[in-house]
């Protein structure tokens, strides 16, 4: 996979441990063991495994260990990479694992319908018109979505790709790293005067205005080699974060986006750049393996080490801690509203979608700790947690920040067995939701709907930009016009 193939094409490695098709293996190992006259306990007990363990592998529950995964090979009389990659051998086969998925999926859970047990007992012709019926119906929902569609899909294919790398990407640490020695950076936070000299060293000038344009962060001249920006009071976002985003774009040798998607893709890469250049790789490891050897994993350590906000420290984690400390994580943030603005997750953790598989714009579960933080006494120190869900135990370290558009929770989390490795692991608190079971936190308890449904009248906050289309231009939100005005103004200056 190469960093300019960002959103159009699929990696080019093998599919990371813990994406494997969990469905398609179990029917594949269901048909292969039907195929050779044996039972579920023969099946166990030549491979050495408790029947209930197998059973629970056939039915896509559980990802097998290697070695489990080769004897169940051995003596089916195939091989591991036939279970793992093969086509499904039959019509019905395929009709079966399509159907599984189908009704596995958070969005299926959120219509409230009854799952249907997928058996030898169920008809070929049943199982066709079920599974046309999912197809319909996904069909008739992406023609009645919201015009954000385009941008929704974009967002979805990028998330794939980003857990696919288990979000990270070497050539961008690359390009990160070369920036710093160009710079003579050493050690330490990286100050505004290394960026400054980085950037110096590339030819550009910075200048700092009061009329920027309102629909940008910065505006980059590439006639004169001048990047604008604009000092502002508000702590939204970090000037040396806005100065390495817009630097980021000539550094890696982007052109104005085609379409929607590759705009998404571009400022996804310059975000990373920009904080793989605020918090070094090859300083930014050791000290996470130093923690983790202690059991002293803690983000507001990075955060503070780095001269960085927490969901900057957050962001980073989740590039690092997979590839170099073999911890799966997923990262969120909430508005105190309980909207999802950002979400990222390569440990299982089944955040809330859309049918096309959106996460953002969603809900996140009242019992969740980017929905309990906002209830804690003590807004100034991280909040721990653990969750019970139907995907499993994850515990959470969260914390809340203020910005323009009000308070949002940060958060970055593990599976249940890799809290051993972080401060805030004894914690007391924990929960148990059952999202996207609407009877979690959704449905009104039945005291208040027995005296107040059919009785409340609330008038809806309606957000304009939810209807509509997405702006024109290749550079999505921007005013053109208003940009080139700015540029000509101060060409001279």
């Amino acid at each position: 996979m190469t960093t300019s193939a960002w959103g159009t094409e699929e990696p080019t490695t093998a599919e990371p441990a813990g994406s494997t098709d969990l469905i398609g293996l179990g029917r594949r190992i269901r048909s292969l063991r039907k195929d050779r006259g044996m039972t579920l306990a023969e099946l166990a007990d030549r491979a050495g495994t408790a029947t209930s363990q197998l059973s629970v592998i056939e039915n896509g529950r559980r990802e097998p260990r290697l070695s489990l995964l080769r004897r169940l090979a051995e003596v089916l009389g195939t091989s591991v990479d036939a279970l793992l990659g093969a086509e499904p051998g039959t019509r019905r086969e395929a009709l079966e694992i399509q159907l599984e998925r189908a009704q596995r999926s958070p969005f299926y859970e959120q219509l409230g319908l009854p799952t249907v047990r997928v058996s030898s007992a169920l008809s070929t012709e049943v199982l066709e018109a079920l599974v046309a019926l999912q197809e319909r119906l996904a069909e008739a929902l992406e023609k009645n979505s919201a015009t954000p569609e385009e941008a929704r899909r974009a967002n979805v294919q990028l998330r794939r790709l980003m857990r696919a790398q288990d979000n990270y990407f070497p050539d961008l640490e690359q390009a990160a790293k070369e920036l710093l020695t160009l710079g003579g950076y050493s050690s330490g936070p990286v100050s505004n005067s290394v960026i400054s000299e980085m950037v110096g060293r590339l030819g550009y000038s910075i200048h700092h205005v009061t009329d920027l344009p309102h629909s940008t962060r910065s505006v980059t001249d590439l006639l004169n080699r001048r990047i604008y920006l604009v000092q502002s009071p508000r702590a939204d976002h970090d000037p040396r974060a806005v100065l390495l985003q817009a630097v980021g774009h000539q550094v890696l040798g982007h052109e104005p986006p085609k379409d929607y998607a590759e705009f998404l893709a571009q400022r996804v890469q310059t975000n990373y750049f920009a904080a793989a250049v605020m918090l070094p790789e090859d300083k930014t490891v050791p000290f996470l393996l130093e923690a983790k050897k202690d059991r002293d994993l803690f983000l507001e350590d990075l955060k503070d080490r780095f001269a960085v906000s927490h969901e900057t420290a957050g962001h980073r984690f989740t590039n690092l801690a997979t590839r170099h400390l073999g911890i799966r994580t997923h990262f969120h943030k909430v508005h105190s509203s309980g909207v999802i603005h950002k979400a990222y997750e390569n440990n299982g953790l089944a955040f809330p979608t859309d049918h096309t598989g959106a996460i953002e714009g969603q809900i996140s579960c009242r019992k969740w700790s980017g929905r309990t933080v906002f209830d804690q006494p003590n807004q100034f120190t991280a909040f721990a947690q653990y969750t019970d869900t139907p995907s499993g135990t994850y515990w959470c370290s969260t914390r809340t920040e203020l910005s323009s558009q009000g308070a949002f929770s940060i958060g970055v989390g593990v599976a249940f067995t890799d809290a051993r490795w972080f401060r805030g692991r004894d914690t007391p608190h924990r929960t148990v939701s059952t999202c996207p079971d609407p009877s979690c936190c959704r449905r009104p308890p039945e005291e208040l709907s027995r005296v107040w449904a059919g009785h409340a009248w609330p008038n809806t906050r309606a957000h304009s930009h939810v209807l509509a289309a997405l702006p024109e231009g290749a550079f999505p939100g921007v005013d053109e016009r208003e940009v080139y005005e700015f540029l000509q103004a101060h060409d001279d200056v």
